[in-house]
């Protein structure tokens, strides 16, 4: 492992706009009065000076209700000189932090005598790389490496997160919980993430990591949150931009398939239009973003060794050919009813095809007889409309604000399953079809108190989820399933929540404490007539804290302590009693009965800054209660493997991520990230279900892996950029498991054109085609061995220009 990392940091390095978040300006509000009346005075001065020469940096003058505002201040430590006629100037000392936009003044009381204070200086200067340690803010215009893909393909180059099986992991841990543009959808889930593999990063502009949140957002995602940015325009007059990006994958075949199957998909097509819209005119600001991404794509090209413990050997392959359309639209009118107030309305479209045929046939030992041939057909439909209002006062001071919001979501899937099993003497044929409707009331009110030294926030939210489904089965000759695997199901979801947040900080320190208290009723209602399934539900009061404690050593070094409480809760696909096939051999269904999991956190960051660079470091641990696993078995007398959600008991999560950022010179950076963990599962023992009852029981389960990320970037001459990543991932535990190392670089092009209104780029991505999923699984009654040559390899060219 050790050289492959050595060869590896010699390959390459490569960049993605990366900063650790912080405050970069802040607005400072307050009241000057006079002492002896408490009358307000207007019109008088206030300036802010430099601490080092008391030179000039901005100033103002108070209005007639003797309020002022100064705008764009970088923090540091400044001098706050008021004066008025008639009146003794003040002056007193002004530390801004990063960590609050707004800060608010207590009242200054001037004396009706004229006499000169003696200026009060504080030393400091202003430090442009501070930050709070708690939040990553990526560009994902800076990212040419990926640029004209998918949201996912968009992060997987990204410092401390790692893309498995279609989902996002941070530190290595999936349970992510994944926002748009704050707000949890049902474009990428209310529980588990789904759905980024279709989301165009055309209409995404940042994307940030919380890997320790704060109590004003939801608590589930033990392992943090993803917010992704949408586009969004607020220049005065007409403005915008259009894009085209188009491209080629599985560009050759990296294994032939196993014998008289259908062809892979050979030089599949990528298109992603793109449109942005924005005009902006007095109190009124009307926005616009509609991305189309269709794609085909080799989505799964796995080749599996099974031996059963009777001593039995079966090969197989399962090659499946995926034609994607995902159109997303979203369009809003900003209106500035008045200085204070401001009332947001906007919509959300979305509609994401999906259409797999695949094929997969099984083979004796030295495959020179075909026991069996399924083909299948998976015809997706899913359907997203969201309607947000937003509104906001503004008080009179400035960062006092008071925010309501209320958004619903309609979200149907849509799905027909044609399953054909073709055997010896005999062809059957299962069919399924799927309709989902789920709807989502959430309301929230959350309000903020900026105060001298941090602020205040707290807040209430409401949320109301209802998915009803229904599913009819039409069993074939020899089919494997129940013939009453279909029926109805209702899953209901109510969570009201309170919040409250305080951030405190000086020259020295920082704090921030919350906590949050939610309480949730999930009920799911099943069909009576259900053969292994009853109706269930749960429901707690749990609070959930979160703690941050840094410490400044100097200008240059902080250190951080985290803490944090969180839970993950089943999402309504992790406990539906239909059954799916996964492949022809195992059978995913869901558990009724999955409780939610607890995860409590605790982290300790350091970050060291010099002119050109930073270098980041983060030791932390996990330790979960409840762990939600899939795990897979064989009933006896049965031929599937069925994959069920369990609790599994205990398991932890322990590692560190280390981060170098260098500006070598104008025209080359770098970033490399590090991360390694050790991920351990309790043994455990659970009962399952279905199709009948039977005991799993599993020994403990440890591993240490990682990953490591090289990113350089340079900057050429005439307007070209240039990119390189590579990327290299440790082996690690799944259920039952293990996933194999894997590697890949990527590389990309863009050059500024038409005066800057204009831009190209080109890029690939698995350079070298290494990117191959390999797996090792023990279940009950069987093992396996599989290699999965998906399409990585993807070579995409596009424009975009700016209105």
């Amino acid at each position: 492992m050790f050289n492959k990392l050595f060869i590896f940091l010699l390959l390459s390095i490569l960049p993605v706009a990366y900063s650790l978040a912080q405050v970069s300006v802040v607005t400072i509000s307050g009241i000057v009065k006079n002492k002896a009346g408490k009358s307000a005075i207007p019109y008088a001065n206030v300036i802010v000076k430099n601490e080092k020469d008391s030179a000039f940096v901005a100033g103002t003058v108070t209005n007639e209700e003797g309020r002022f505002s100064v705008e764009n201040i970088k923090p540091g430590n400044y001098f706050l000189a008021v004066s008025f006629t008639g009146f003794e100037a003040k002056g007193q000392p002004l530390f801004i932090g990063s960590l609050s936009e707004f800060l608010d003044i207590p009242a200054i009381e001037l004396v009706e005598q004229s006499t000169v204070l003696e200026s009060v200086i504080i030393t400091a200067k202003t430090n442009d790389i501070s930050s709070r340690l708690d939040k990553k803010i990526y560009s994902v215009a800076d990212n040419i490496s990926q640029s004209g893909g998918s949201v996912l393909q968009s992060m997987q180059n990204l410092p401390g997160i790692t893309v498995q099986d279609g989902k996002v992991q941070l530190r290595g841990n999936d349970k992510v919980t994944i926002l748009i543009d704050g707000k949890q959808t049902a474009l990428t889930g209310f529980g588990s993430q789904t759905g980024l593999d279709n989301i165009p990063a055309s209409a995404i502009d940042k994307i940030e990591i919380i890997n320790n949140p704060s109590s004003k957002y939801d608590a589930n995602g033990n392992a943090g949150i993803i917010n992704i940015i949408m586009k969004k325009n607020k220049q005065n007059g007409f403005n915008g931009k259009i894009g085209f990006t188009t491209g080629l994958g599985s560009l050759w075949v990296r294994k032939e398939n196993l014998p008289a199957i259908r062809p892979q998909y050979t030089f599949t097509p990528k298109i992603n239009p793109s449109l942005s819209l924005n005009y902006r005119k007095d109190k009124v600001n009307i926005f616009l973003q509609a991305d189309d991404l269709y794609t085909k794509t080799l989505n799964k090209n796995q080749f599996v060794t099974r031996v059963y413990d009777d001593g039995t050997i079966i090969n197989s392959q399962l090659k499946r050919n995926r034609n994607t359309n995902f159109l997303t639209t979203k369009a809003g009118v900003d209106w500035n009813i008045d200085q204070q107030n401001t009332l947001t309305v906007s919509g959300m479209y979305g509609s994401e095809k999906i259409i797999d045929r695949g094929d997969q046939p099984f083979f004796n030992q030295d495959i020179t007889h075909r026991l069996r041939l399924w083909q299948f057909l998976e015809d997706e439909l899913k359907t997203t409309v969201m309607a947000t209002a937003a509104y906001q006062h503004k008080f009179k001071e400035a960062g006092h604000l008071l925010n309501a919001g209320f958004n619903y979501t309609f979200h149907r899937e849509n799905e027909k399953y044609f399953y054909d099993n073709y055997l010896p003497s005999s062809k059957g044929t299962d069919a399924f079809k799927l309709i989902s409707d789920e709807q989502v009331y959430d309301f929230n009110i959350d309000y903020t108190r900026p105060l001298k030294y941090g602020r205040v926030e707290t807040g209430i939210k409401l949320r109301d989820r209802r998915i009803p489904t229904n599913m009819n089965f039409i069993p074939g000759e020899n089919s494997v399933l129940d013939t009453d695997a279909g029926g109805w199901a209702t899953y209901k979801e109510l969570i009201p929540a309170l919040y409250g947040n305080y951030v405190f900080e000086n020259e020295k320190w920082e704090t921030e404490l919350g906590l949050r208290l939610e309480y949730v009723k999930i009920r799911y209602d099943v069909n009576p007539g259900h053969s292994t399934y009853k109706s269930d539900g749960y429901n707690y009061t749990q609070p959930f804290p979160n703690l941050r404690l840094a410490y400044k050593l100097n200008d240059s070094n902080k250190l951080s302590v985290f803490y944090n409480r969180r839970v993950d809760r089943p999402n309504e696909v992790d406990i539906r009693i239909f059954p799916k096939y996964d492949d022809a051999e195992i059978i995913k269904v869901g558990n009724p009965a999955l409780r939610p999991q607890f995860t409590n956190s605790v982290e300790l960051g350091y970050k060291y800054n010099w002119r050109n660079g930073y270098l980041f470091s983060a030791f932390y641990h996990r330790f979960a209660d409840g762990t939600i696993t899939r795990i897979s078995s064989i009933v006896p007398g049965s031929t599937p493997v069925y994959a069920i959600f369990q609790n599994a008991g205990k398991s932890y999560n322990t590692g560190i991520e280390i981060t170098w950022n260098q500006k070598v010179s104008g025209s080359y950076s770098f970033n490399i990230n590090g991360n390694i963990y050790r991920n351990q599962i309790n043994a455990f023992t659970v009962k399952n279900l279905y199709p009948q009852p039977n005991t799993f029981s599993a020994e403990k389960q440890t591993a240490i892996s990682g990953n490591l990320k090289l990113n350089n970037v340079f900057r050429f001459a005439k307007s070209w950029d240039a990119q390189l990543t590579a990327v290299y991932l440790a082996p690690d535990i799944i259920p039952q498991g293990k996933i194999l190392s894997r590697f890949s670089i990527d590389a990309g092009l863009k050059k500024a054109v038409q005066k800057g209104k204009g831009e190209i780029f080109l890029n690939a991505t698995d350079l070298l085609n290494t990117m191959v999923i390999r797996r090792q699984v023990q279940g009950m009654g069987f093992s396996y061995t599989s290699n999965d040559y998906y399409e990585t390899q993807v070579v995409r060219l596009g424009y975009s220009y700016k209105l």
